[in-house]
């Protein structure tokens, strides 16, 4: 797995403007830059655009993960830096488990089920990918107190998911 510190996502997230990395170079499109070469637009398109850069990149660590993993012997003991492609089958059940794993969520966040500090917490992590220590820091609080609120919210959204 790569370095989180070094990835494509972290480098254009903690960026002002919009990052991509090439082989040779790294390049960075301000919002000055964006509006000199896009006369007619404004720097809310610019947001817009910067949001989505970092959407894309964040499902690309997200795959990356995923798909690591399949490459790990049954054992853990070897790891190697190649990438496994996921298969067809694979896929397809991804797609719709993550589908219906957000609609469990949005059931389970409707409905009244978690405490306040639970949903806040599965909010920031599950949604906007904040780390248990990163929530930790902002609640002022030991990374084992946002442990135990996410354990019990997930335990919870396992009863929406499967039914």
């Amino acid at each position: 797995m790569k370095n989180y510190k070094e990835s494509d996502y972290a480098l254009n997230k903690f960026s002002e403007g919009i990052v991509y990395r090439f082989a040779d170079r790294i390049v960075e499109i301000t919002l000055e830059d964006y509006l000199v070469e896009n006369p007619g637009k404004t720097a809310e398109d610019f947001m817009e655009l910067k949001a989505l850069s970092d959407e894309i990149y964040h499902q690309q660590v997200i795959d990356e993960n995923r798909t690591s993993r399949l490459d790990v012997s049954i054992n853990g003991l070897e790891e190697t830096e190649a990438f496994a492609t996921a298969s067809l089958d694979v896929e397809p059940i991804h797609k719709k488990d993550t589908e219906k794993a957000i609609e469990a969520a949005r059931q389970l966040l409707d409905s009244g089920g978690l405490t306040e500090v639970q949903r806040r917490r599965f909010l920031l992590h599950f949604f906007q990918g904040l780390s248990i220590r990163q929530i930790a820091a902002l609640d002022e609080v030991d990374y084992r107190a946002v442990w135990d609120s996410l354990y019990w919210a997930s335990k919870k959204l396992k009863k929406f998911f499967y039914e």
